[in-house]
């Protein structure tokens, strides 16, 4: 029994032994990022301030930290919200609607009739049935269900932000999907006869109510101001016409039309009657917004999604007021975002430039996750727009030609942030001379570029190039220096044109060294 004992034992005293040893301490955020290589931003300075130190940059793109990293939302329900043609294929309906009978045995009449029934009890619109309203509901539904679910989609952003304001002012919450029939929800809309934003205000009716329209601004197209702009603007109609139907006919046609219709048609008041005396497109106006209004509150009966995955509502985001001019190209560069996605959030911006003026406020509205890093380095945001705005103030180099083009064959490790900044130009100007609709490129793609620097001049006998370097062959590696940092004080250089020039295998150097800066 004893020797059972003791074998026991010995069996068990290493287990406790092990279990009494300190455990070893988790590695800190702090020595990780020590153990990383970090790459300074390149000035011509031998030294350069702590804030701006914040600002590590490897491949062309800024690494900004803050404390709390949040999943990068569903880039397919983004590109939805970035979608425009939406509002072109909403308004050739509205405009065409010819109300004839449409076949469609998923909703039987007599369904649709208690549907809207029950409608009816719980809204000030008049939703009662008629042949038309079913035709306009039909079509809809077979013919547009894309379209609808795309809807569907958007409005879980803007509808809790829209819901606030109108209940803010007394509004039926319904009138929220007279923005999808205004525009589509999409706050860049313009019509033909210029009205733009969710709510499609014309020039004279938005400043109006107070939105302001300049050469880098227009409120119209920001939808928090714009759906208070449309709140009074619907108050006010209500007030006239005592009516929600013909409240919201005025608001497509004006007023004075809706006038116009109570007198030709005789004196009725009642729109459906008033209908063939309004502008034809005021006439499929109304029942488009019901035909909204019922898919929306039964959406899940005729088999749409209402929970889209990887969505961002209006109150997941949040703003900050800009200190200094801003470009989209420099948020998308230092925060690490798309610049579609700067765009979307920041609609009223007409040129990609949130501009600073004293005694005005002009905001950044980004999800909480991306303004958390821009407040958590914004001192080192603006050091760098300065330094970016000194070296655009000095005399361009005289190589420069602005109608110069270059091809730029993408290589391994290359991002447009990079190939952008080595050429001197905009991440967005690459975009668009090239058709590019996303940040993706692959290794061996064409790129059409029209620098703003000195580039590469390739040699007539091969591929290999030489670079203008005001004559340097060979640069000679001083404390701090990096191969990219070296590679961005000569343009047309790249990192791996340094590694093959020089049989360096790492990105190791050691002051002293001699770097050659051509294939000679």
């Amino acid at each position: 029994m004893m020797k059972r004992i003791l074998i026991l034992i010995s069996f068990i005293v290493p287990f406790l032994t092990a279990a009494q040893q300190p455990a070893k301490p988790e590695q800190s955020n702090d020595s990780i990022i020590k153990n990383q290589q970090e790459i300074t931003i390149e000035t011509s300075k031998d030294s350069i301030s702590n804030d701006l130190k914040k600002l590590l940059k490897a491949e062309g793109r800024y690494n900004l930290k803050d404390n709390e990293m949040a999943a990068k939302y569903d880039s397919l329900w983004l590109q939805e919200l970035y979608e425009s043609e939406l509002f072109d294929t909403l308004y050739n309906d509205i405009t065409s609607l010819d109300y004839e009978e449409v076949e469609y045995q998923e909703l039987p009449t007599d369904t649709l009739k208690k549907r809207l029934e029950k409608l009816n009890q719980k809204t000030p619109f008049n939703v009662a049935y008629n042949p038309s309203l079913e035709s306009v509901i039909k079509m809809f539904l077979k013919n547009r269900r894309g379209f609808v679910q795309r809807m569907i989609n958007k409005s879980s952003f803007y509808f809790p932000m829209f819901e606030e304001e109108l209940d803010r002012n007394d509004i039926p919450l319904e009138m929220k999907y007279l923005a999808v029939i205004e525009s589509a929800l999409n706050p860049k809309a313009r019509s033909r006869v210029g009205a733009t934003g969710l709510w499609q205000f014309m020039f004279q009716t938005g400043r109006m109510y107070g939105l302001e329209v300049n050469s880098y601004v227009d409120e119209r197209r920001d939808p928090i101001q714009s759906t208070q702009a449309a709140s009074k603007y619907l108050s006010k109609l209500y007030d006239i016409f005592g009516d929600w139907d013909l409240a919201l006919a005025a608001y497509n046609s004006g007023p004075g039309n809706v006038s116009k219709a109570i007198r030709r048609s005789g004196g009725y008041e009642n729109y459906w009657n008033l209908r063939p005396f309004l502008p034809r497109e005021t006439a499929g106006y109304v029942p488009a917004f019901l035909t909204m209004m019922y898919i929306f509150e039964y959406a899940e009966e005729h088999g749409f999604k209402t929970d889209p995955r990887g969505e961002v509502a209006y109150f997941e985001t949040d703003t900050i007021q800009v200190k200094k001019m801003i470009t989209f190209d420099q948020i998308s560069e230092l925060i690490n975002i798309d610049v579609e996605e700067v765009q979307f959030f920041n609609p009223s911006y007409k040129i990609d430039v949130i501009p600073y003026i004293e005694d005005e406020v002009h905001i950044l509205r980004l999800p909480n996750k991306d303004i958390g890093r821009f407040v958590a380095n914004e001192a080192a945001i603006y050091k760098h727009i300065d330094e970016e705005l000194a070296k655009k103030e000095k005399p361009l180099p005289q190589l420069f030609k602005m109608d110069s083009q270059v091809t730029h064959r993408v290589r391994s490790g290359d991002v447009l942030g990079k190939i952008a900044e080595r050429y001197g130009v905009r991440v967005s100007d690459i975009k668009r001379w090239n058709g590019l609709r996303g940040n993706t490129i692959r290794i061996g793609q064409r790129l059409k570029i029209y620098p703003k620097k000195p580039v590469a001049v390739k040699k007539s006998s091969g591929s290999s190039s030489t670079v203008n370097t005001k004559g340097l062959k060979e640069y000679v590696v001083r404390s701090g220096d990096t191969l990219w940092g070296i590679a961005n004080k000569f343009p047309g250089i790249s990192v791996k044109n340094l590694q093959e020039w020089n049989d360096i295998s790492g990105r190791s150097l050691k002051p002293g060294m001699k770097i050659k800066l051509c294939k000679c």
